[in-house]
């Protein structure tokens, strides 16, 4: 078997079709509640205890470096009123106007069947456009943000651990030299564990991030009666008056006032898990509010001693609670990075089955709930790249540098396509419209150009990761796009096949099934088979294997049949991008093909193309022999489509792009 080679059968999960299966006029409008995935069967209390334990792990372990980076980061800040009235000030409104306002109220009611995230938004404005230069730039636009998630991924495990384990040196100076073996355990056993599910670890997530919050919440209120005043700063006013005193200081204060809302994007991706109310009710009335006392507990300890700004956060637990609190931030750590890497998980698999990346093996670690997903290269190559950045950067606030451009760039993607949204979606008045998207835009352009400063500091690493996901993503589709057309030239129309060649060929008993990529034409696969064993078996099934701009496809509308004659048919199965691609399944449930599928009689076919980079018109040769690597090491059709070991037949030919 050659394995610079691509198999037919859809490629990569198979091919997104412009049209929805099922009435997708648009998403939820502002003010509709969604229902999906069953979320009426939990009470909406446990289904905010578990956003709480999932979905706000990254936020809710900002405090642990956001203040301090503030102040000591690589614009340090002076320890006075005026500065810190400033940077609360805007710490406050940030979390206002971008997680309240623009995520929890506006962001959450673009949900795409249920699901978020930059996938599902961009599948969502999709479909609802005209295929217009608008929409290759919003194409452009969620694959660069999906791209910049990669880059956030491996960031946030490295900075959240390392934030936390780094308390104990406020316990103990001593405990210094054990901060990096610590972490680079905890993240071992972290990345470890991946593989047996997180159904029973995620039962505790909740419970654990409930006693944080108040914990910290707590603590904040003893800082607050030291210094009651502070209540001020979350005045407006102060925010401006900070600009006014030194503009260019507070501009580069932004790249790290931002860390107190790294996560507010989770928010949105995990929306499918949990659904909108149940977020809404766990931000508005635990997460928020407990941040919001912790940020003011700080503040006001540092406006009363100064020189506890070099770790304000463990500072403010008395002596005796230091050690019991570096223990309880530093599982609220590991709880942030497992959300990120489960998220991580689920949007390879959107991209897989959006055709975006080659076919890759993903395991389901949960019987009954189909989110709960592990994916094996995924999973090592963040570890690999995680524990390089913790022994590289050696410190949160060296990591911090890094950390906030995939974050805001994230962000200010996500305005443009809110913009997108708000204008041709949901048909807002323009004047509303274009109020919020121009808000939104310079909130989130401020935050992120702050951000492109620290470029020369660690920036550049969440980039060069963006960058080189975003050249994978981009080679994937416009190489399957080239293979397409190039098999598409040699392809045969049915009717021409029927007439002059099918009556011809003998018959066997039998059903033949021929995964095609194509819903149209002649697959290779049939074509080689005629040609090399000059049979046919009574039974012919062309299947091609279609991933709708929906989630999920319901049962009743998954499967299309077409009768050809001559023993012929043709069967397109349509699933959703976080739908299972089951073909077995799929012919199992369906006995409109000439009767039903009797697994030992039912062989499939599969054609192989051997790809030759070339000069022909198409991609330039670097990415062509790119694009033949990722074939190489995509996972079979086979597999992928789970197709019985035994009853597959590869046929495999050379094909130059």
């Amino acid at each position: 078997m050659d394995h610079n080679a691509i198999q037919d059968g859809a490629p990569a999960g198979g091919e997104p079709v412009s049209g929805p299966v099922e009435d997708t006029a648009g998403a939820a409008a502002p003010g509709d509640t969604h229902a999906g995935h069953g979320h009426q069967r939990e009470g909406l209390a446990t289904l905010a205890v578990g956003a709480i334990g999932v979905v706000f792990g990254d936020i809710g372990t900002s405090p642990l470096y956001s203040l301090k980076e503030s102040f000591i980061g690589h614009h340090p800040l002076k320890v006075d009123q005026a500065h810190i009235f400033g940077v609360l000030s805007l710490v406050f409104w940030t979390m206002i106007l971008i997680v309240t306002v623009k995520y929890v109220f506006m962001i959450l009611r673009a949900d795409n069947k249920g699901e978020g995230g930059s996938l599902a938004l961009l599948a969502l404005v999709s479909r609802c456009m005209a295929d217009t230069r608008l929409t290759y730039l919003m194409v452009m636009l969620g694959l660069t943000a999906t791209a910049l998630f990669f880059g956030d991924a491996i960031i946030t495990p490295a900075v959240s651990v390392l934030s936390a384990v780094e308390g104990l040196t406020v316990v103990h100076p001593a405990f210094e030299k054990l901060v990096l073996p610590i972490s680079i355990a905890i993240l071992f056993g972290l990345f470890a564990i991946q593989s047996r599910g997180t159904a029973a670890v995620g039962k505790l997530f909740g419970p654990i991030m409930v006693i944080y919050f108040l914990s910290i919440a707590a603590l904040g209120v003893t800082g607050i009666m030291q210094a009651p005043e502070i209540l001020w700063a979350l005045n407006p006013a102060y925010a401006v008056h900070f600009f006014a005193m030194d503009p260019m200081l507070a501009f580069l204060a932004l790249g790290s006032i931002v860390l107190a809302v790294t996560g507010a994007e989770a928010l949105y991706a995990d929306m499918g898990h949990f659904g909108r109310r149940a977020i809404m009710v766990a931000w508005l009335y635990v997460a928020f509010p407990c941040l919001l006392i912790n940020y003011l507990g700080q503040s006001a300890m540092m406006l009363r001693h100064p020189e506890t700004v070099e770790n304000p956060f463990f500072l403010l637990a008395p002596e005796v609670l230091r050690l019991p609190l570096v223990l309880l931030a530093t599982m609220a750590t590991v709880i942030a990075s497992q959300a990120v890497i489960s998220g991580a998980f689920s949007v390879s698999q959107q991209a897989v089955q959006l055709g975006y990346l080659p076919r890759i093996r993903i395991l389901h670690t949960s019987a009954s709930a189909a989110g709960q997903i592990y994916v094996p290269m995924v999973n090592w190559a963040l570890l690999v790249l995680v524990v390089l950045l913790v022994l590289s950067f050696r410190t949160s606030g060296n990591l911090a540098s890094a950390y906030g451009i995939a974050v805001t760039g994230t962000m200010f993607i996500t305005a443009c396509m809110f913009g997108v949204l708000a204008f041709v979606v949901w048909k807002w008045p323009p004047l509303v419209a274009g109020f919020f998207t121009g808000l939104f835009l310079l909130v989130d352009g401020a935050y992120f150009a702050s951000n492109v400063t620290k470029i020369p500091d660690g920036g550049w690493f969440p980039l060069v990761v963006a960058a080189i996901a975003f050249t994978m993503l981009t080679t994937w589709a416009t190489g399957r796009r080239i293979l397409r057309e190039r098999l598409a030239e040699d392809s045969m129309p049915f009717d021409i096949f029927l007439g002059s060649v099918c009556q011809k060929v003998r018959r066997v008993a039998g059903t033949s099934v021929f995964l095609a990529s194509n819903a149209e034409g002649i697959p290779p696969a049939l074509l080689h088979n005629l040609k090399h064993n000059h049979i046919l078996h009574d039974r012919v099934v062309v299947l091609t294997v279609e991933t709708q701009n929906v989630p999920h496809v319901p049962p009743e509308k998954r499967r299309e049949v077409e009768d050809l004659g001559h023993g012929f048919y043709r069967m397109i199965i349509r699933i959703g991008f976080m739908d299972e691609a089951n073909v077995p399944a799929e012919l199992a449930a369906e006995t409109r093909a000439g009767g039903a599928f009797k697994p030992m009689e039912t062989s499939y076919f599969l054609a192989r193309q051997t790809l030759i980079a070339s000069k022909r018109p198409g991609m330039a040769l670097w990415r062509e022999k790119l694009f033949a690597w990722m074939v190489r090491n995509a996972e079979s059709a086979m597999v992928f489509f789970r197709l019985p070991t035994n009853r597959v037949i590869e046929l495999g030919s050379q094909l130059e792009i």
